[in-house]
């Protein structure tokens, strides 16, 4: 095989590789794992993988605190996302992800294609998608940018799941001025399958070909992962407007119908999305999980823009994108079902035995890299840590001191205040805008606890809901953390529905900052404990650091979104009082506490003390007494 062309001077390719986020010394062992100067394309290559986005390199050590075993489990972290079995023979597929630094420089498209990219994790399980659900946070409404943010954000996540035909079932948005930098668009996904169906993200069967299915690719979304995704913002955060992809509900649509059916008719190998890093991701993670590798001709790729250059097509972040491997004596057949759902299917290159990554443009050769140093092989870092010297100011703060409402009246304007926060009040305005009864599956829908979803024809199905309330985790990451849990899982609870797995998306300023880094690191280890002591894993999720402006890093948010089985959906109360005459009984304990309410932040202007204390055990007791009573109607 010719060497790669030599296109980057020695000189010059630390000062490239420092302008596309690596540091030197990622650099240096780039160069010591090709034996020479990269090329132009295998700089970006590596730059986009070794990225914090792709490769949780500060945070995978940390991650490995989470159980990721149950009875339920098919498929862990990983993958796509997460599998669990929920009897009959039917699976779901779900996991959460974030698309905050896009949707803080475009707020339409970028929550947009955020629903786009988790979509297509599922149904690249072979799951059909049945339900997304979204977790947002934005700044004060009395900003102008924030309403801008939150209404195209909101516009962004119904214009895209209305049109694809996929019901927007639940979630939750919170605003404090700690999102003022940067919002938080965490979409989250599930999809419906049979268990023998279950299709994981593997190339295999050298001779096997590659083919490229949906959109064309354009320079839309380039360096989206390193650019946007890997960094802080600060004042030339709008100079990043061109690296927001844009996308088409269409023709994702036809791109789940069409996958699916080469996935029932067994004309594919493996299936893969491309997302974060586009081509290069979705390859080299396929051929370095198969042990094999790829070589692809990047003349071959349908581009939507003229003169496109090797490194764009590679890591061009255009969305409706998918990857498949398919045997040489089934092309054809899954070519005419792509051509039957109106999608370009392209073969642009074939599966080797040599497990490296080869990328040729015509006959040229401008990168060759052993195929798992690009997928999981980035440098892994141990980062410092150091409790915020703020946590002993907030809580010690002691809120008896201060002055409460005590008469009638008082008490009835107080409530009136705290009933009319947008951190309280109803969301209808947003819920109302999305489409949540499409595919006539919602038994329960927005506005209450938990979204219900039938399962098949019978009377299982499953409860949905994803939490966290930052400030809790500002106060104390630890508890806070379990709080985000226990309230997923409660919510889950009150629809009669038993958690069966969980997914998060964590989201966290800078983590090479000891004080931010050790929030991450205790919300964690509080999630993590609060998932053994109720017996359930973490199957999928998402890391989303460098959420910050100026400087100025958002509330720790470790966001849960709760899978739970429910036996008998008609039994699936809504949060609404029902008769009059009816008896209202309060289950569990209420404690003299106060720290990190929505009271002493509307009331007084404070948000300091503790949030409030968690007995795990006195928590999974009550879920359960709640639980049972739904079920006995």
């Amino acid at each position: 095989m010719p060497e790669p062309v030599a296109d980057l001077a020695p000189d010059v390719a630390p000062k490239l590789a420092l302008e596309l986020g690596l540091k030197l010394d990622e650099y240096e062992k780039v160069v010591g794992i090709l034996g020479r100067t990269p090329t132009v394309t295998e700089l970006y290559m590596y730059s986009l993988m070794w990225s914090e986005h792709c490769s949780y390199k500060h945070s995978r050590k940390a991650l490995r605190m989470f159980p990721t075993e149950g009875p339920h489990v098919l498929q862990g972290p990983g993958e796509n996302a997460g599998v669990i079995s929920v009897g009959e023979g039917w699976a779901v597929a779900f996991k959460m992800e974030s698309h905050n630094h896009p949707s803080a420089i475009e707020p339409y498209q970028g929550a947009a294609t955020g629903v786009g990219g988790i979509i297509r994790d599922i149904f690249t399980m072979g799951a059909r998608p049945i339900a997304s659900l979204d977790s947002l946070r934005f700044g004060s409404l009395d900003d102008p940018r924030q309403r801008y943010l939150f209404e195209g954000s909101v516009a962004g996540i119904g214009g895209y799941g209305n049109c694809l035909g996929v019901p927007t079932v639940g979630g939750e948005v919170y605003f404090e001025e700690a999102y003022a930098g940067n919002c938080l668009i965490n979409a989250m996904a599930i999809g419906l399958l049979r268990e023998e169906r279950l299709t994981r993200a593997v190339a295999a069967g050298v001779g096997n070909h590659v083919l490229l299915i949906g959109s064309t690719t354009g320079r839309d979304g380039i360096g989206g992962a390193s650019t946007l995704a890997s960094q802080e913002f600060d004042e030339k955060a709008e100079d990043k407007r061109p690296s927001v992809q844009v996308g088409d509900p269409f023709e994702e649509k036809l791109l789940i119908e069409a996958c699916l059916e080469l996935l029932e008719g067994g004309l594919l190998v493996g299936l893969g999305d491309l997302g974060a890093a586009g081509l290069t991701s979705s390859a080299s993670e396929m051929a370095s999980r198969g042990g094999v590798g790829l070589d692809l001709d990047v003349t071959k790729i349908p581009a939507r823009e003229e003169a496109m250059k090797p490194f764009e097509l590679m890591v061009s972040e255009s969305q409706e994108r998918m990857l498949a491997v398919v045997e040489p004596a089934k092309l054809e057949a899954a070519q005419a079902v792509c051509t039957k759902w109106g999608l370009l299917s392209t073969v642009i290159g074939g599966v080797t035995d040599t497990g490296r990554f080869v990328v040729r443009e015509g006959d040229a050769v401008v990168g060759d890299m052993p195929a798992s140093t690009l997928a999981h092989d980035a440098p892994i870092y141990d980062p410092a840590m150091m409790r915020p010297a703020y946590l002993d100011e907030v809580q010690a703060f002691r809120w008896d001191g201060l002055a409460h409402p005590t008469d009638e009246g008082t008490l009835a304007d107080t409530l009136l205040t705290l009933l009319s926060s947008p951190n309280i009040c109803s969301r209808r305005w947003i819920w109302e805008q999305y489409d949540h009864q499409v595919m006539l599956d919602t038994v329960v829908l927005p506005g209450s606890d938990a979204a219900v979803l039938r399962i098949g024809d019978g009377t299982r199905g499953i409860a949905v809901a994803t939490d966290c309330n930052g400030r809790y985790c500002y106060l104390d990451p630890y508890v806070g953390a379990q709080i985000a849990f226990a309230e997923a899982a409660r919510n889950v609870a009150c629809a009669g529905g038993d958690p069966a797995a969980i997914t998060d998306c964590l989201n966290f300023g800078n983590p090479e900052k000891p004080e931010v880094f050790w929030t991450f690191h205790e919300s964690v280890r509080g999630l993590a404990d609060a998932c053994r002591a109720f017996g359930v894993p973490v199957i999928s999720g998402n890391v989303s650091f460098y959420n910050e402006s100026f400087g100025q890093p958002i509330y720790p948010t470790p966001t849960v979104g709760v899978v739970g089985l429910v036996e008998d959906v008609r039994l699936a109360p809504t949060v609404a009082f029902k008769d009059a005459g009816d008896v209202i009984v309060l289950v569990g304990e209420t404690a003299d506490e106060l720290g990190g309410s929505e009271y002493l932040k509307v009331l007084h202007g404070v948000v300091a003390g503790r949030p409030p204390a968690l007995d795990l055990e006195l928590e999974r007791d009550v879920q359960a007494a709640v639980r049972e009573a739904v079920r006995a109607g």
